[in-house]
């Protein structure tokens, strides 16, 4: 009986010592959130939900990144001098990945220095920063006000960091600000007052018409000082190189696979693609060429006032979809907002999902962007742009931005087991489960077998192939901006519009090819996960309990449904 009464004891005690543990780790994050985390970001702090950042902006001056560089290394310390012994499975791998964030956040600072290389930075920043307040009803429209006009008081000094900071930008970076300034001039005219055109005249609005105006004035006076000062000197070097691009992958998505090999495995799937894409336009007319089949499929799209109804009309039929066929747990019955893309971000995307953060408990509200055909082109651009939204590329644009993708897995963020893992993710995860489910609902039977649809996704595979070849090879000096148009164009199956600005993206985001990435490392995870399930697998019961991880690195994820650290490729 002794016995018996010390077993619990000692059970008690090890449970009671981990709880110990993981709640000390906890509050070291917090402190790291607060202290080397949001202090510095405070708009990511308003997209997360906690809205006593709501009035702060980030100056970007020189001397605040130093402090936030110190602040990343007593907390990279910190975190690693915290020793795992008698943490939980899931605590450990918390601290894996915060000590990892830290690390790439550490990279990005002080070697790839985007704050002294890239003017976009400053001005869709600050885009951002007044999207992120008007974009969602948390509070009313006069508490929402009233902190945009705190924010606004202190753009003008963003732009003062801009001119202190900026060294010597590529020459692309200062094209691609330039471009987007006229967008972004034209959303504080009209898009800002309208979010707010509920709240009566008196003070407030004279003095959100005074704030705003400054920020116009400011942004009028950049577009200046980038044409006349900054892009003659813009002959600075986007390829941040081998070492780096190695040390961007280990922190940011924990892939240590070295990048000849990474590229052998892009290839390997690009050509994987390209014959299957040949195989099904065989089936769709074999009297003819497959270049001639996607010519065809490409002009099966909708006129420009037709887009975003088409895309409203998409979503239903997939939520019906994954419901009938048990694909994936969805945790809300509200479906996302189809909506045109908010003028600063139209430049360097043609669709985005804008969701809430993992804590915002009032605005819940989703928003699926996509980029329209500006009204000043002329009828053979806007033509070439919307064949990049054909029938089939609308449907696999759907399911990744919405349903099962990035809609679906942001809804079970906000149920994820910590702070970290609500907050702290990567692209491989959260792109690449957006990309793998474009391929899986076809396999699952979406569309009943119709090969349009099947080539209008492996259309899309092969932009994501495109982007991982490129990517390495841009960032590594083997291949130029105009050869990466070029192989989007031949290699990727796209069209020129689309390959230009694919191209020029690859120069600031590097990593692009965590969409492929990622894919590949969840098609591998889920047979690994099946082998060891055996006749207790079903495909929603992986796919929920790869959601329910949150957005980490899938290694972290292969910890969590195998129990080891198999490679992830």
């Amino acid at each position: 009986m002794k016995l018996l009464r010390t077993i619990p004891f000692f059970l008690l005690a090890a449970v009671a010592f981990a709880q110990s543990r993981d709640a000390a780790f906890r509050q070291l994050a917090d402190k790291f959130f607060a202290e080397a985390y949001f202090r510095f970001d405070p708009v990511s702090g308003t997209s997360a939900g906690f809205h006593q950042y709501d009035s702060q902006l980030a100056s970007l001056s020189r001397a605040e990144i130093e402090s936030q560089v110190a602040a990343c290394r007593k907390y990279e310390a910190a975190v690693a001098n915290f020793s795992p012994q008698g943490l939980s499975p899931d605590t450990l791998n918390d601290r894996d990945l915060l000590l990892a964030q830290i690390r790439g956040q550490l990279l990005t600072l002080e070697v790839i220095r985007p704050w002294e290389k890239n003017p976009d930075v400053y001005s869709s920043g600050i885009s951002n920063a007044a999207f992120s307040i008007m974009s969602r009803t948390f509070a009313p429209p006069a508490v929402r006000l009233k902190s945009l006009i705190a924010r606004e008081k202190l753009m003008p000094r963003v732009f003062q960091s801009a001119r202190e900071n900026l060294k010597n930008p590529p020459r692309v970076y200062t094209e691609i600000a330039i471009d987007q300034l006229p967008g972004i001039v034209s959303f504080f005219q009209s898009d800002v007052p309208a979010a707010f055109k509920d709240v009566p005249a008196g003070a407030l609005q004279n003095e959100f018409r005074k704030s705003n105006q400054a920020v116009i004035d400011s942004l009028n006076a950049y577009l200046t000082f980038l044409k006349q000062d900054l892009l003659p000197k813009s002959q600075g070097e986007f390829r941040i190189g081998a070492e780096t691009y190695r040390k961007k992958l280990l922190y940011d998505e924990m892939v240590d696979i070295p990048l000849d090999r990474l590229l052998q495995i892009g290839y390997a799937d690009l050509r994987r693609n390209q014959l299957e894409f040949q195989r099904v336009a065989a089936l769709v007319d074999k009297s003819r060429t497959a270049q001639q089949i996607l010519d065809e499929t490409l002009l099966d799209h909708p006129s420009a006032e037709q887009l975003l109804p088409s895309f409203r009309g998409v979503l239903s039929g997939l939520r019906e979809f994954i419901e009938t066929h048990q694909i994936a747990t969805i945790p809300s019955k509200v479906p996302p907002i189809v909506e045109e893309t908010p003028p600063f971000m139209r430049a360097l995307t043609t669709a985005s999902m804008d969701t809430p953060g993992p804590f915002e408990t009032v605005a819940k509200e989703a928003y699926f962007n996509v980029t329209l055909p500006e009204k000043d082109w002329a009828a053979k651009q806007t033509e070439e742009y919307l064949q990049g939204f054909n029938r089939g590329t609308i449907l696999s644009t759907a399911v990744h931005e919405a349903f099962p993708g990035h809609y679906v897995q942001f809804l079970w963020i906000a149920r994820a087991s910590s702070k970290v893992r609500k907050l702290l993710g990567c692209g491989s995860n959260a792109e690449g489960w957006a990309h793998y489910t474009e391929q899986m609902m076809l396999d699952e039977g979406y569309g009943n077998g119709d090969l349009k649809l099947r080539l209008g996704q492996l259309q899309d595979a092969l932009l994501r192939n495109a982007r991982f070849v490129a990517g390495i090879q841009m960032h590594t000096g083997n291949m130029t901006v105009a050869e990466a148009t070029e192989f989007f164009v031949k290699e990727g199956y796209q069209v020129r519009p689309v390959a230009e600005k694919e191209a020029k993206r690859g120069t600031s985001d590097p990593t692009y090819l965590v969409y492929t990435l990622g894919k590949l490392e969840i098609q591998k995870l889920r047979e690994d996960y099946k082998q060891m399930k055996g006749a207790a697998y079903t495909l929603q019961g992986f796919h929920d309990a790869f959601l329910q991880q949150g957005f980490p690195p899938v290694r972290i994820v292969r910890r969590a449904l195998l129990g080891n650290d198999s490679p992830v490729l």
